[in-house]
């Protein structure tokens, strides 16, 4: 017993004791010096994105799951935008998150697998577009035959701008032309190009807008492919062409535009005509004016030619005098049209004289009777009872009135 006891105060003094942090930590470099850099392929599940821009989520296989974030200045360069379900490959590093005492995977890359990450963005975001109506034919704005002033957004420096120069001047010498220098490749390219085509439609400076790069990779064309630049070309009061690319190459801006352009060197021969084709023009309609007004004049006189052979202007004198009658037969046909008028109406008036007479009081009169009446408001007197003595009165008869008193 004795000699059990004293193994058991050996081990107590000998054994290590950590705290949880202590563990937590050397197990975090444990695992952080064997997973330092790993690839891990897996099915999205339990997305959340954090307002402070963090992602949290968790891949899994059919066995297994996997806890995993990946912080704002990481999940800022996706390309695509991450869903449940969708199947994806990450790099990160493994490592331990102290508070919960729990391994995760902090996540740098995120690749979809099976397609690359800028093609599938480029899908996205093409559908989303179209969902919204960016693509539709009715927000097309016409480009101008003939514009006075073409703003380009382009890089200032490179083959591009000089052989776009070189198109206009050779198509119409001296083409007002004002250039706004942008990056068209890198992180910043689609700012700089969107700014662009913000600052002419802010100055109105110009007819015309072209956007456009020559040709390159998916990821070089990118800045042409950004949500920032698609809605920028969909706000634009400016007709705006895009020319990125080859002819093979197609972006989001080509999708936007007004008019989408196979290289910017046929964007320059598009958006104006060649000016000896204008100037053959201007000559025909010159030729067919010329003809036209010939054939008018033509025309006029030989109906002045047949004018002056009429009869009528060899002998003026018979063509007044044919007048002259015409107009007093109209004069005779007028009075006695006016006197039959007259005969009508007068015919008309005596009958309804007639009717009034008939019904006048004078004509009563006539026949003997008479009307007696107050002197002097020339009321009618109806009862003799309502007169009283010493009234003065008025009768009328057919012919003159007598004044007398009553008794």
């Amino acid at each position: 017993m004795t000699h059990l006891k004293i193994m058991k105060d050996n081990l107590k003094q000998d054994k290590k004791i950590y705290s949880v942090s202590e563990i937590t930590r050397d197990i975090r470099g444990l695992l952080e010096d064997a997973f330092r850099e790993v690839w891990v392929e897996g099915e999205i599940s339990n997305l959340t994105m954090h307002s402070s821009g963090h992602c949290y989520f968790s891949i899994k296989d059919e066995n297994s799951v996997l806890s995993c974030v990946m912080f704002k200045n990481s999940a800022y360069k996706l390309k695509f935008k991450i869903e449940d379900g969708m199947s994806i490959v990450c790099f990160g590093r493994v490592s331990v998150y102290d508070k919960r005492g729990q391994y995760q995977l902090y996540v740098e890359v995120i690749e979809p697998k099976g397609v690359g990450s800028l093609q599938l963005a480029f899908t996205q975001l093409k559908e989303k577009l179209l969902k919204e109506g960016l693509f539709d034919d009715s927000h097309k704005k016409p480009i101008p035959y003939l514009p006075e002033k073409i703003g380009i957004v382009t890089s200032k420096t490179g083959a591009v701008i000089r052989d776009m120069i070189h198109v206009i001047e050779r198509r119409f010498p001296k083409m007002h032309i004002i250039i706004y220098p942008a990056k068209v490749q890198g992180d910043s390219a689609a700012e700089e190009v969107s700014e662009g085509i913000r600052a002419f439609n802010s100055l109105n400076n110009v007819d015309v807008i072209i956007i456009g790069r020559g040709g390159g990779s998916l990821e070089d064309l990118w800045a042409f492919n950004e949500e920032v630049t698609a809605r920028a070309i969909y706000e634009s009061k400016i007709p705006v062409i895009s020319a990125v690319g080859h002819e093979v190459d197609y972006t989001i801006s080509d999708f936007v535009a007004d008019l989408r352009a196979p290289t910017p060197s046929a964007a320059a021969e598009l958006v104006v005509p060649r000016k000896e084709d204008i100037l053959n023009t201007i000559d025909s309609f010159r030729q067919k004016l010329r003809r036209a007004l010939r054939s008018s004049i033509d025309m006029a006189r030989k109906h002045l030619d047949g004018i002056m052979k009429h009869h009528a202007l060899k002998t003026p004198q018979v063509l007044i005098q044919q007048h002259q009658q015409r107009i007093d037969e109209y004069t005779k046909s007028l009075k006695h049209s006016l006197s039959y008028f007259l005969s009508i109406k007068k015919h008309s008036l005596d009958g309804i004289k007639g009717k009034l007479d008939a019904l006048s009081p004078v004509a009563i009169l006539e026949r003997g009777y008479s009307i007696t009446m107050t002197y002097e408001d020339n009321v009618i007197i109806k009862d003799a009872s309502k007169v009283k003595s010493e009234t003065r009165i008025k009768t009328r008869l057919g012919r003159g009135e007598i004044i007398s008193r009553t008794e």
